[in-house]
């Protein structure tokens, strides 16, 4: 059995959600496994794993957009305390555990551990889509695209292998990734759907210029999380957030509005519901998200606060429940398996895509030296 430490991004709940999932998985297995996390991660694995906290960058939003002074702001402020917990990981995670894999969720401090101890690397995310599927991106995208490829190629440098979780087909850039549906939890899973009468929405709190956009529909009643409060303005019922009644709210809601994150889509899409997505300003993947939904027909997306564009997602709420009546799979037993075939025979196969991958990277760097 192998020795595996697991970096689990905390920025948002969806990265410690299907990791609870992958390491339930693997510790029934016999492996044994340290988790690296922050922020909400620390929250939501904290009780049930072993758990080293880390830091992590985070982004700052208002009124539905990234503010980049304040984001920059906020993790300068939270740099000074990493020094010691980097160090804590370096000498109490990989000296004297000794790992004898690393599986990352987006989360790069693991991700250059790994590298810099010669450690095979799995990468098991939706951002490396990015970077390893090939997609017809719109010409108004390309940019952000790109840039979007060289920011997680930064963060997550020299994967081994990859395993993409996706909810729409592509073609594979490479030999060292495989694609699969995505991860759900348990609690998604045991859901049995129903379409109500009210509208589900997660937003962002700050997004305040939607509130005075969603009173205008006096016919149609939204619950509201995100605001963490318990109150009723109109037609709009805001919640805080509690588990259990957030997934009552979602299986029998008839839509879901909502910023274009991967984990609350997916889950949507699985429940058969509708999304009218609200891409935050200045997340390229939100906006990729976005765009890939609609073309898929799932739903609509809404940049702007539009009545056209509400109106019209109203009206077609029918035809996305058709569309999604055939979206019932998802990966999580394509996931498990793949990496119970990377880890069996002593770690074969992954140690096999190690030595390709370290063969190839000083190759480059023999001919990057001749350059010279």
């Amino acid at each position: 059995m192998a020795k595996i430490v697991y970096g689990v991004s905390g920025e948002g709940s969806g990265h410690s959600s299907r990791a609870r999932v992958v390491i339930s998985h693997l510790l029934r297995k016999g492996h044994e496994v340290k988790v690296v996390t922050y922020d909400r991660g620390v929250q939501n694995l904290g009780n049930d794993f072993d758990v080293t906290e880390t830091i992590g960058l985070s982004i700052i939003t208002e009124d539905n957009k990234v503010s980049k002074s304040k984001t920059l702001a906020h993790n300068l402020a939270i740099l000074p305390n990493g020094e010691n917990k980097y160090h804590k990981i370096k000498n109490e995670i990989f000296k004297k555990f000794k790992p004898d894999v690393v599986i990352t969720d987006f989360e790069p401090q693991t991700a250059y551990l790994a590298n810099h101890y010669h450690i095979p690397l799995i990468t098991i995310d939706n951002q490396h889509r990015m970077r390893y599927l090939d997609h017809n991106c719109p010409l108004e995208m390309i940019p952000d695209a790109l840039m979007t490829e060289n920011i997680i190629r930064a963060m997550i440098p020299r994967p081994d292998y990859s395993i993409i979780i996706s909810f729409y087909e592509g073609k594979l850039k490479n030999k060292r990734s495989c694609l699969t549906p995505p991860i759900l939890r348990k609690e998604i899973l045991d859901l049995k759907p129903n379409t109500g009468n009210e509208i589900l929405i997660y937003l962002t709190q700050g997004y305040e210029s939607i509130i005075d956009f969603l009173k205008k529909y006096k016919r149609e009643k939204f619950n509201l999380y995100g605001y963490n409060k318990d109150e009723v303005d109109e037609n709009i019922t805001y919640k805080s957030f509690s588990k259990d009644e957030f997934l009552n709210d979602l299986t029998n809601a008839k839509a879901v509005i909502g910023t274009s994150g991967f984990t609350l889509m997916t889950e949507s899409f699985y429940l058969g519901k509708p999304f009218l997505a609200t891409p935050m300003k200045g997340q390229f993947e939100q906006e990729f998200n976005a765009f890939m939904m609609e073309k898929n027909k799932f739903g609509r997306v809404m940049k702007k606060l539009e009545e056209q564009t509400f109106s019209a997602f109203l009206y077609e709420l029918p035809d996305y429940r058709e569309k999604l009546s055939s979206y019932n799979h998802y990966g999580n037993n394509m996931v498990t398996d793949k990496l119970d075939e990377l880890l069996a025979d002593d770690l074969k196969l992954i140690k096999e895509f190690h030595n390709k991958r370290t063969l190839n990277h000083k190759i480059e760097s023999f001919f990057d030296f001749l350059d010279l």
